[in-house]
């Protein structure tokens, strides 16, 4: 499926190599924005970094700090970070994003996010526990949950058995990407601050490419969901 993106064509294709190929694209035509964008979420989710950390050297005092922590996680940093997903996926569609977009969730299907994100934690930590490969696969399977609540306004039980039907097929292509992500993070470290952000926008640039390559190819099943 071909797309025009500034003036140019991007032939989307649910394909690791392509879709990593397609996001480093994006980025530079979205450059200011995404990194705006992801500076911003970065500093929204200090706090809860910060104290995850601290648990790492837990002292008895510290005990409101990890609850609130774990508060800030569940209520706030999720959602935000599913928000950025859909600022990632617009940026892909060659749409106009801004900062507020990244907030959209509060707006709309908010506890469908929060829920949505423990429940897919809890599966792909679950799956971790039972000998690691259950967990990759869950977590595989799963990746396109975040999109489909924000972007589609699925409720948490629709959204994950449709992300399962979409990624059959592609879930080695999806766990390639993971591989990958990997690499390109550890690249980011070693440039330090500035590449750390490129990694992690060319990251989330990719799977956003690779979901709408996903929802071009064989569209979105048709499961009690409706658009704003």
């Amino acid at each position: 499926m071909v797309t025009i993106l500034n003036n140019e064509k991007y032939d989307f294709l649910p394909d690791a190599g392509r879709s990593y190929s397609i996001g480093w694209k994006v980025i530079w035509v979205y450059f200011v924005e995404l990194l705006v964008i992801s500076i911003v979420y970065a500093l929204l989710t200090g706090p809860f970094n910060a104290v995850q950390w601290k648990m790492d050297h837990f002292e008895w005092f510290i005990a409101p700090l990890v609850i609130f922590a774990i508060a800030y996680g569940v209520f706030v940093a999720g959602p935000i970070g599913y928000g950025v997903n859909l600022v990632f996926l617009k940026a892909v569609r060659g749409e106009r994003i801004e900062i507020k977009d990244m907030f959209v969730v509060f707006q709309r299907n908010y506890w469908n996010a929060v829920i949505a994100n423990i429940v897919v934690g809890v599966i792909v930590g679950l799956g971790i526990v039972m000998l690691i490969v259950p967990g990759i696969i869950f977590a595989c399977r799963l990746a396109f949950v975040p999109y489909l609540v924000v972007d589609r306004n699925m409720d948490v039980m629709d959204a994950l058995r449709v992300s399962w039907d979409m990624t059959r097929g592609y879930g080695l292509q999806i766990f390639v990407m993971g591989l990958l992500a990997i690499f390109i993070v550890i690249a980011g470290l070693i440039c330090l601050f500035v590449g750390v952000f490129i990694s992690i926008m060319w990251i989330s640039s990719a799977f956003a490419a690779m979901y709408h390559a996903v929802e071009l190819q064989d569209g979105i099943p048709e499961i009690r969901y409706s658009r704003e």
